[in-house]
C-alpha cells in the first residue's frame, strides 16, 4: 500500500519536537473550542468536534492526530473547560458521551491513517477519509450510551446516532473541501 504525505508534513519546516507540540496544542484547543458550539440534545449534544477532529486527522496523519486527541481528553479531564458546554473533569469522561470522547482518539488516528494510505488528495478521497471514521465513531458512542443509560439499544441508536447522520455527511464534506482548498493553495504557492 502506498504511503501518502499528510498536508502538515508537506508544508515542510523541520519536524522538531517543538513543532509537533505546537500542533498538538493548537489541535487540542481547536477541538475544545469546537465543543462549545453545541446544540443540547439527549443523551448526546451535537457539536462541531467531529469537524475539528476530521481536519486534524486529514492534515496531521495518524500518530500526531491520535496524540492530539489524547491530549485534548487529558486537558479537559484535568480541568480545562474543553467538553461541551464548558464542562471539564474526569467524571465527564464516564457520562453518556464517554464512548464518543474515547472514540475521538480512534477517529483521529483512523482518519490520519487513511490519509497516509492514499486518501490524502482530492475531494472524494478526503471525504471518504473523514466520513468512514466519523461513521465508525457511532459504534463506541452508541454502545456506551446503551450501557450506562436506561435506554435500550434501539433507543440508544435513535438518540445517539440517527440525529447526527446528516451532520456527519456535511461535516465530512466541509473538512474535505477545506483540505482540498489548502492542498490547491499549497500547490499554487510552490509551483
Amino acid at each position: 500500500m502506498t504511503v501518502s504525505t499528510p498536508l502538515m508534513t508537506a508544508l515542510g519546516g523541520n519536524d522538531t519536537l517543538a513543532r509537533k507540540l505546537a500542533m498538538v496544542l493548537f489541535g487540542s484547543v481547536l477541538v475544545g473550542m469546537s465543543a462549545q458550539v453545541s446544540v443540547p440534545m439527549y443523551p448526546v449534544p451535537m457539536t462541531l468536534q467531529t469537524l475539528a477532529i476530521s481536519l486534524i486527522g486529514l492534515t496531521y496523519g495518524a500518530r500526531l492526530a491520535g496524540v492530539t486527541l489524547a491530549a485534548y481528553l487529558a486537558q479537559a479531564a484535568a480541568g480545562l473547560p474543553f467538553f461541551a458546554g464548558g464542562a471539564s473533569g474526569v467524571v465527564y469522561l464516564f457520562g453518556p458521551t464517554g464512548g464518543f470522547l474515547f472514540g475521538f482518539v480512534a477517529m483521529a488516528w483512523l482518519t490520519g491513517w487513511l490519509v497516509e494510505r492514499g486518501l490524502s488528495r482530492g475531494f472524494g478521497r478526503l471525504f471518504l477519509a473523514a466520513f468512514i471514521p466519523a461513521l465508525l465513531l457511532f459504534i463506541p458512542g452508541v454502545l456506551w450510551v446503551w450501557i450506562i443509560t436506561p435506554l435500550d439499544l434501539n433507543a440508544a441508536i435513535m438518540g445517539g446516532a440517527v440525529p447526527f447522520q446528516l451532520g456527519g455527511v456535511v461535516k465530512s464534506a466541509v473538512a474535505a473541501l477545506i483540505v482540498t482548498g489548502a492542498w490547491a493553495a499549497f500547490k499554487a504557492r510552490w509551483s
